[in-house]
């Protein structure tokens, strides 16, 4: 496959894959972190929260078993090999929680939207990909590196399955334990384990995560060119699609554009097998008004994070990054602030 497509095309192939599956999650499994939280909060519906949750747990059991069977290494990836910043990851969270909140969908949900026909979603992604290209490495990057540094190439990684392994405990149980753990709690509720399609879609969704680092790290480790390991995430890479979109003729695919441009397929094909693609435009300036501010705080934020609900969410979760937890409840934080704020009402935004 190197040696037809090249390993620029072939990440990307791997990331269309894996993005087209989270599509498909999105619209016919329903799978959304806003939606999760709102469930709980207002719904007294923790399903889709626990299926966050299933994902999260077959993401950790599978990474672990790549681990084991040599077919990925964690410590070359982002979320352990940068030195954490609790404080970044806090403020970041939060800041992406809330801005969440105020567009109706993180960065997954609004590419998701956009592939049933949202047109709303749309301005959300663009202006999310491009704040978040403003702070990454646009005219506020020096400005974030002096109040949040960034040190890579950690001297010890940073994550729990490293740790424990520091006290002889293999990364195989910890992965097994943490993971298994985590999707039995998830199960304990017996609405829940009647909700087979949840389940299955949440599985999907964490298998989605494995395939990400697996198909990377092979490529990395076979080919001759220098590609990133990684997995799907979606602040940055909506930045680097619409980057590529205006550079496609002297620039190479990535997984991150295959993985965005793959989840706005599968959301697609989704929707038509469902009979719900339609059109939609906002008819209200001031709910695109609100919309645009959530994309335009969520963008920094994932950055600060250093990802969004997905990246951070899961794809570190799958590795037990230290600031995985972190950075997942300063989320659900900064969502519940927001929603709480525009359900009693919110001047800044009305």
């Amino acid at each position: 496959m190197l040696e037809l497509l090249g390993e620029a095309n072939t990440t990307a192939l791997i990331g269309l894959i894996g993005g087209v599956a989270l599509g498909l999650a999105a619209r016919i499994g329903r799978f959304c972190t806003l939606g999760a939280i709102e469930d709980v909060l207002y719904g007294a519906d923790d399903r889709r929260l626990r299926m966050w949750a299933i994902a999260i747990g077959v993401a950790i059991i599978g990474t672990h078993l790549a681990l084991f069977s040599n077919l990925f290494d964690s410590t070359e990836s982002a979320y352990l090999d940068r030195v954490w910043n609790p404080l970044g990851t806090i403020i970041g969270g939060l800041a992406f929680g809330y801005g969440m909140a105020l567009s109706g969908n993180c960065g997954y949900g609004a590419l998701a939207r956009l592939g049933g026909g949202d047109l709303r979603s749309f301005v959300i992604v663009l202006v999310m990909g491009l704040s978040a290209y403003f702070v990454m490495s646009g005219p506020l990057a020096h400005t974030r590196v002096w109040l949040f540094p960034v040190e890579t190439g950690a001297t010890s990684p940073q994550g729990l399955t490293q740790l424990l392994e520091t006290v002889g405990i293999s990364p195989l149980v910890t992965g097994l334990i943490t993971g298994g753990s985590i999707l039995a709690i998830a199960c304990a509720s017996a609405e829940m384990r009647r909700s087979y399609s949840q389940m299955i879609w949440g599985s999907v969704v964490g298998l989605a995560i494995v395939t990400g680092w697996v198909g990377t790290y092979w490529v990395a480790t076979t080919g001759f060119d220098v590609e990133p390991i990684e997995t799907h995430t979606f602040a940055a890479p909506i930045g680097d699609t619409i980057f590529y979109t205006m550079t496609a003729s002297g620039n190479a695919l990535s997984f991150s554009v295959g993985s965005v441009l793959g989840v706005v397929i599968g959301a697609a094909i989704g929707s038509y097998s469902k009979g719900h693609f339609r059109w939609e435009a906002c008819e209200d300036p001031r709910e695109l008004r609100r919309q645009i501010l959530g994309a335009a705080i969520m963008g920094p934020g994932a950055i600060l994070a250093v990802g969004c609900s997905v990246g951070q969410g899961i794809s570190a979760f799958s590795v037990l990054a230290f600031s995985a937890p972190v950075a997942f409840v300063a989320i659900f934080i900064g969502a519940s602030i927001g929603l709480k704020q525009l359900i009693t009402g919110f001047a800044l935004v009305d």
